[in-house]
């Protein structure tokens, strides 16, 4: 299996400043043998004939669809499970390490989409198409594809192809596939493989896919026809509870670590049973139900004690790489409430260590809606947040020791030569007011919103038509008509 070498290759944010933990080292084994008691004894539902013939051929006990998975199973598929990848783009400048470092990409699941100018509306292909467009621009943003909002102008059998096509023809940055059925899954993976070359997956990790666990302790049949396609052709199946404690998970915020884990462990015990040694990625993604309503909430602050937890287990524990959803807000319009709950939610996700980083641009109302303009805020919040993990070098050159003793009391260091050489490295906002009131004033009282407006539409008319050839972009339209008629 082919894992990143991360001496030689590592194209994500640096991460310097020392992880937040919120458990004790002696909690986690704690949390494995708890999670280990379910697997073994309560067990775990697999929808799906294939899944469980697997399990059994492997020796797990089955009782009709319900798995139960041995200790052993369990634990030597988390020691299989690579602690880095190297997630390959087509522009290979922009393949990136997973597991090393930090890797933002966009949102997965918004429905609405919604801007200054035609306010809140269901996203079409254009929008989806958009947001790809965004994302390619963005020195933050590290991979592309996923869902930043659902194309309500595309069938719904047929959207994980038409995303996959706008994203690999507007980016080429690594990919995010989508979740689906597998006659989809298995066409998702054949267009990849007409972009980088027949059995080029077979040893290059080109694709990955967010596949959810359906809480508690179950796994549904299109996520597991989704992770057998990608598993057995050697790609990337990112494996995300979305549990609600109090309603798909215990009340406690421990219970809820406790089951998160256990799913987890699970479905990366199937991906192994698959494809040993392949990636699977950890990504806590559970949170609270506001027991007053019975609805998901996304920016309380237990979401990242449940989350963080998990964290901890995959980083310190099971040594395998995360993803961690790190920008919701539950406000309905980009307000304080949405500038707090993002900026929490952000430190939070990153401090703690998440690798991968998603719902982090432009997400609003719970993950239904994504904002224009707040794509362009949240991209400048998420540079803030990864400057606050980039750290202190404390090298005896950055001491700046000799610096101090030639300015000497009461001298100044504007002028001093290694302010010149230093000051570009200054970190600066893209869409924050740093200047005087009068300037702001005389400029026009801009809002940040405004600022924001004006720089979204200028990336995007800046856009090219297209990042492929055009034979390349003719083969894959002939190819989604072919297989959408049959």
């Amino acid at each position: 299996m082919m894992t990143a070498n991360t001496n030689t290759f590592c194209n994500s944010h640096t991460r310097k400043l020392p992880r937040m933990k919120v458990v004790g080292d002696g909690d986690l084994p704690r949390i494995h043998e708890a999670s280990i008691d379910l697997l073994e004894n309560t067990g775990i539902i697999f929808e799906h004939e294939e899944a469980l013939e697997i399990f059994k051929s492997h020796g797990a006990k089955v009782e009709g669809k319900t798995v139960f998975i041995p200790r052993a199973m369990a634990e030597t598929s988390m020691d299989q499970a690579p602690a880095v990848y190297r997630h390959v783009a087509r522009n290979d400048q922009n393949s990136v390490t997973i597991g090393d470092g930090i890797a933002p990409h966009p949102n997965v699941g918004c429905v609405f989409v919604e801007d200054m100018d035609k306010g809140k509306r269901r996203g079409l292909l254009e929008d989806f198409t958009n947001f790809q467009k965004l994302s390619q621009a963005s020195a933050i943003v590290k991979l592309t594809g996923a869902t930043p909002v659902a194309p309500d102008d595309v069938e719904a059998s047929e959207r994980a192809l038409y995303m996959l096509y706008e994203t690999i023809k507007h980016t080429d940055k690594p990919v995010i596939g989508s979740c689906t059925v597998t006659k989809k899954a298995e066409e998702s993976l054949f267009m990849m493989e007409m972009v980088f070359g027949e059995n080029f997956l077979k040893d290059h990790y080109c694709i990955g896919v967010s596949t959810n666990p359906l809480s508690p302790l179950k796994y549904a049949t299109e996520t597991l026809e989704t992770i057998l396609a990608y598993a057995k052709k050697n790609q990337p199946v990112y494996l995300l509870p979305c549990a609600l404690a109090g309603i798909t998970a215990p009340m406690t915020i421990f219970g809820s670590i406790v089951q998160q884990n256990a799913e987890i462990l699970a479905g990366t015990t199937l991906v192994q049973l698959i494809n040993p040694g392949g990636p699977a990625v950890y990504c806590p993604a559970s949170t609270m139900a506001d027991m007053r309503t019975a609805i998901c909430i996304y920016a309380p602050p237990e979401q990242f004690l449940i989350n963080s937890t998990c964290l901890q287990m995959a980083i310190d524990f099971y040594k395998v790489p995360t993803r961690i959803m790190a920008g919701m807000t539950d406000s309905k319009e980009v307000d304080i409430q949405a500038g707090y709950e993002t900026m929490q939610n952000m430190l939070m996700g990153l401090l703690a260590g998440g690798h991968m980083v998603e719902q982090v641009f432009g997400v609003l109302d719970a993950i239904m809606t994504i904002s224009y303009e707040k794509f362009i805020i949240d991209e400048e919040m998420m540079s803030r947040v990864i400057r606050i993990c980039e750290g202190v070098d404390t090298s005896d050159y950055e001491m700046s020791l000799d610096v101090m003793k030639e300015v000497g009391p009461g001298g100044s260091y504007l002028s001093h030569p290694d302010t010149f050489k230093r000051f570009r490295n200054q970190w600066l906002p893209t869409v924050s007011c740093w200047t005087s009131y009068d300037k702001w004033e005389s400029s026009g009282k801009e809002s940040v919103m405004t600022r924001a407006n004006k720089k979204y539409k200028e990336i995007l008319g800046n856009r090219p038509e297209m990042m492929i050839s055009k034979d390349l972009d003719r083969d894959l339209m002939a190819y989604m008509k072919k297989v959408k008629s049959e």
